[in-house]
């Protein structure tokens, strides 16, 4: 990670719905779609949005969901990836958010959007450990699989930082 490059604020959304399955994007390279992986909703802040403004609004608009109850943050993690041409260097919030609507609306893509997501699918948690996709926070699986046995931590855990 560039010294000189301040790190993208972002919120990101570990949404779950009754059953506890896991809302994830399937995101790719926009020129490449053979370069894809899994990730959960969110984005970066704008303006002077607080991260929980962040929250609501980006999943929103990649969801078309707003009937949620926000929760805490359980995880943080300072990350640095190439995506479309660049590197994005990042510091995620990950909240913990419920919803009972399962029907997900992409009405409110980016351009940038259309061109690198896929979709979106629920998970069980069995069907996230077992995965061979490639998720992101890398992790994710086991950290799913602690949040549902114990419960959102009672201050948010830090991650590693990924470099990919």
């Amino acid at each position: 990670m560039s010294a000189d490059r301040e790190l993208r604020k972002v919120s990101r959304i570990v949404l779950l719905d009754p059953a506890d399955r896991i809302l994830l994007m399937h995101g790719h390279e926009p020129d490449d779609p053979a370069d894809n992986w899994w990730f959960t909703p969110g984005g970066g802040l704008e303006g002077a949005e607080t991260h929980e403004e962040a929250a609501l609004r980006e999943l929103a608009e990649e969801t078309g969901i707003t009937d949620v109850e926000l929760g805490p943050v359980l995880w943080r993690r300072i990350c640095s990836f190439p995506f479309d041409g660049r590197r994005w260097d990042q510091d995620e919030w990950y909240f913990l958010a419920r919803t009972t609507r399962t029907e997900t609306v992409t009405e409110g893509f980016t351009e940038l959007e259309r061109r690198s997501v896929a979709g979106s699918r629920w998970w069980t948690f069995p069907e996230l450990a077992g995965s061979r996709e490639t998720v992101y926070p890398t992790r994710l699986a086991g950290l799913l699989g602690k949040l549902l046995d114990e419960g959102p931590p009672s201050s948010p855990v830090v991650l590693d930082t990924e470099i990919v």
